[in-house]
């Protein structure tokens, strides 16, 4: 239950949910969401950090610059936690 909660939290933020929704196209350098996001780089870095604790993305650095990801398999479980809530009401 707890990686539910941390993944929630997460969700809970409209930037947070503004980067999901840009990694959706695909990866995306860091550099790319600042322009995007008009937000300070550390401001960036906060949430991605606790985007990626909660393994909705995953970043990998190439040069002085990290690129992200949305994370398949902590997005597939959060739609599996919800589907099973939606399950055992039924």
């Amino acid at each position: 239950m707890q990686k539910e909660m941390k993944a929630f939290k997460a969700l809970g933020d409209e930037n947070r949910l503004t980067i999901l929704s840009l990694l959706y196209g695909g990866e995306k350098c860091a550099c790319m969401l600042l322009e995007e996001m008009k937000i300070s780089q550390p401001t960036l870095s906060h949430h991605m950090k606790i985007l990626c604790d909660a393994n909705l993305v995953e970043s990998r650095k190439e040069g002085k610059w990290m690129h992200y990801r949305l994370a398949e398999n902590g997005l597939r479980d959060i739609t599996d936690f919800l589907q099973n809530l939606m399950t055992k009401e039924e």
